[in-house]
Parts: structure tokens; C-alpha cells; sequence
């Protein structure tokens, strides 16, 4: 579990109605990126970011929390309470209490809390009544049994308890981060292009950070990320866009006539490297005009000297593209190599050419 430096600010957590705790906010984040690019606002008043990579650069935790505490002085006028624990339950309490936990010592640290931590007051007091008094005591009981005494948000809270997961649902406030999106006039990015990396998270939050970071000062062509279009082959199915932009034109669930199926390569090659396949009697492996192979490959060489043989394989599939006005012709191989390797290769203009890589 990360550990995170967490800055609290309590004149900040009340919002102003001049909007005048917002715009605060906004230039005190700012301020927080130039010592770590990752600084997030939780809500409002509550600062976090991670602290390895800071600590690093200025030498030290203490070093860290001397630059944070300095420049929320300068931005604000506030004096901050800063504390460092591992994950967001943990960093905040620390930092209220103003405390530096040790590498592996959160969990310690969370077990001894009281139940009013979580809160909910009606679940505190009701393990108080079973003589459970510490959010350890509470996680050592079974689910089964917390199933049965409490309702499902307890079930959340008991996942917290027992090191499941890192922080309350309470503690973030999610529309925070639009409004100060929306005051900074950044671009707001649709939520099919919100996640890096599948589920969202601590790591997705700072990609998505310094995405928008390197766009703004680079451009749009800066930052590049995969995306799956239509074709009827791997190489010219997957292609890279700039983040952010919309989907593209060619969409992959249309009918694709003469497709090759599944499974698709792990790696396609955009230069494709060109190859030579031979028979059992070291002959030249080549595509008939009616899309069979002149004989059965055994080799395949990449050089004079690089040469691997071939224990299976499958296909020819051929395809003809736009027939009609003499297009493209070609024909794909799916071979597998006596070292373990599977390789897909495509033949065109009478040579072998490797474009795929089977993982």
C-alpha cells in the first residue's frame, strides 16, 4: 500500500460563498504539483500525494514535510497539519494527528483506532455493546457474522477494518475535481476516456494528471494511447491516437468479411521484418496462385545465419481486397517454432514477411 503525504487545511474545509475557498484550493493545488506532479485534492481542506518520489528529491520525509508546510504558508496563510501514512484512511488521521508512520506500521496504526474513526456512530455502538472497542477487534470478526448483525454498508467498513481496502467512500468528494477542472478551463474528459488502466485507482488518477499536463505544455500529438478500430487484420486493427480523442471512424463490431480469427497477436510490427520459409529439403516454401503453399514449411530463417525450425502451423488464409480495381493481395500463417515461439507471418509480392507475435 502506497504511502501518502496528507495535508490538512480545516480553515479550507468550508466552503466561502464568494467562492473565494475554491479558487484557494485551486491555486494551493498548483502550488503542491511543483513539489510532487501527483498531488490530488480528496475534498476540500484535504490534500494528498504520494511521498517516495518527493522524498527522494529533497532527502528525506522530514525535508518533504518542511517544503509542503512552507508553501502552504506562502499560498494560503494557513498553517497546515501534515501527516504520512500508508493509503488515505490512514495519511488522514495521521495528518490531523500530525504523525509520520513508518513504512509497515499503518496497519498497527488502524487496528488500534476507535470504531468512532469510521464513521458511523450506530455501528460503534453496537460493538461496544459486544465488547468490541478498536477497528482491529472489529476486522477480526468473520464476514459472516458482520452479514448477519449489521446491514452492507458495515460489510464496506469491515473491508477497511481488515486491510482490504485503503479509505472510506466518504472521504472523497467526487465532483470536486470537475468544479476545479471547470474553474482551471481544462477539458473535461468523457468517461470512456477516463481510465488507464481498467479500474480506476491511485495509479490511474496520476496518469490521468499528467496526461492533461504534457498535453497542455506539448500538444495534443504528446501523449499517444492504443485504440482498436476495424479491419480484418491485426496490424491494421490497432492503432495509436491521441488521448482523449473521439472513437475511431472504423468500428471494430462491424461485419468484416474475410477477418482473421482469434486469438490475434500480442505484438504486431510495424515494420515488418522479412523472412524466408523452406521445406524439409531446404526448397523455397511459396503461395500457388490459387492460395495453397507449394509445400509443407519446416524452416524459417530470418538471416544466413538465424535459422528456426518449424514444428506446426496453420493457414494459408488468403484475402483479396479490392478485387476489383486490382488491390491488394495476401495471405496469412500462423506458425509455431520448435523453441516455443508462435509467430504469424503474411506472404505479398511473392515474399514472407513476419508481422505478428503470439504471446
Amino acid at each position: 500500500m502506497e504511502r501518502l503525504v496528507a495535508v490538512w487545511i480545516e480553515e479550507l474545509s468550508v466552503e466561502a460563498p464568494d467562492g473565494a475557498t475554491l479558487r484557494d484550493t485551486l491555486r494551493l493545488l498548483e502550488a503542491l504539483e511543483v513539489l510532487c506532479p501527483f498531488t490530488e485534492v480528496v475534498r476540500l481542506g484535504l490534500f494528498v500525494f504520494p511521498v517516495r518520489g518527493p522524498s527522494r528529491f529533497f532527502g528525506g520525509d522530514d525535508e518533504v514535510l518542511k517544503a509542503t508546510r512552507q508553501t502552504v504558508l506562502d499560498v494560503t496563510g494557513y498553517t497546515p497539519s501534515l501527516g504520512i501514512g500508508e493509503g488515505l484512511f490512514c495519511a488522514e488521521i495521521a495528518a490531523k494527528k500530525q504523525l509520520i508512520l513508518e513504512a509497515g506500521t499503518s496497519e498497527a496504526f488502524r487496528r488500534s483506532l476507535p470504531l468512532d474513526y469510521l464513521g458511523r456512530k450506530d455501528v460503534a455502538t453496537t460493538c461496544r455493546r459486544l465488547g468490541i472497542h478498536t477497528i482491529g477487534a472489529f476486522g477480526d470478526l468473520k464476514r459472516a457474522r458482520v452479514a448477519e448483525r449489521f446491514n452492507k454498508h458495515a460489510l464496506v467498513l469491515h473491508a477497511l477494518a481488515r486491510g482490504e481496502t485503503a479509505e472510506l467512500r466518504e472521504q472523497r468528494d467526487q465532483k470536486l475535481k470537475l468544479r476545479l477542472a471547470q474553474l482551471r478551463g481544462d477539458h473535461v474528459v468523457g468517461e470512456e476516456q477516463m481510465g488507464f488502466f481498467g479500474q480506476r485507482g491511485a495509479a490511474d488518477e496520476r496518469a490521468e494528471v499528467a496526461a492533461h499536463r504534457l498535453r497542455r505544455r506539448l500538444g495534443p500529438e504528446a501523449v499517444l494511447v492504443a485504440s482498436l478500430c476495424g479491419g480484418r487484420f491485426p496490424e491494421d486493427r490497432a492503432t495509436l491516437v491521441p488521448w482523449g480523442s473521439p472513437p475511431a471512424p472504423r468500428a471494430p463490431e462491424a461485419p468484416w468479411p474475410g477477418q482473421l480469427r482469434s486469438p490475434s497477436p500480442t505484438t504486431t510490427l510495424t515494420q515488418p521484418v522479412e523472412v524466408q520459409l523452406r521445406d524439409a529439403g531446404d526448397q523455397k516454401v511459396t503461395m500457388l496462385s490459387r492460395g495453397f503453399l507449394s509445400t509443407d514449411p519446416a524452416a524459417l530463417l530470418f538471416s544466413s545465419q538465424l535459422r528456426r525450425e518449424i514444428v506446426w502451423h496453420a493457414g494459408p488464409w488468403p484475402l483479396i481486397e479490392k478485387w476489383w480495381q486490382a488491390g491488394r493481395k495476401r495471405a496469412h500463417l500462423q506458425v509455431l517454432l520448435a523453441s516455443g515461439e508462435a509467430l504469424l507471418l503474411v506472404a505479398e509480392s511473392s515474399r514472407w514477411w513476419l508481422v505478428g507475435i503470439y504471446d
